[in-house]
């Protein structure tokens, strides 16, 4: 029964095997040379402007929830469309009120005031 198996883990020892052999020759022949700047804050090739673990505003976090609620929609929009035709009364209705429950979300959203960027 496990015979079907032995091509796999032949498979997996010999990637395993080439993705150690290959850090571990990168670690070995790599040069090392420890410079300070190597080590420091990158911030788009200038120098960082303040701290790097700075609090963030939770709006950032907010809009790009709201963003991929939105962008799961479209996701479920485009398969819906293309079987349009044979799902019929039923996946249409489903539909319908799937978009009712993010116009609702939308619309509450909107009146607490989320999508405004002050």
């Amino acid at each position: 029964m496990l015979q079907g198996y032995f091509p796999v883990l032949v498979f997996l020892l010999v990637a395993v095997g080439m993705a150690v052999f290959m850090l571990g020759g990168s670690w070995l022949v790599g040069v090392k040379r420890p410079h300070p700047d190597k080590g420091d804050r990158y911030e788009c090739g200038f120098a960082p402007m303040s701290r790097v673990r700075m609090r963030f505003d939770v709006r950032f976090y907010l809009i790009a929830i709201l963003f991929i609620v939105f962008d799961i929609e479209a996701a479920f929009l485009f398969p819906w469309a293309v079987v349009f035709k044979e799902i019929g009364t039923f996946g249409f209705v489903e539909m319908v009120l799937f978009l009712l429950v993010l116009l609702v979300g939308y619309a509450y959203a909107w009146k607490k005031g989320a999508l405004e960027w002050e």
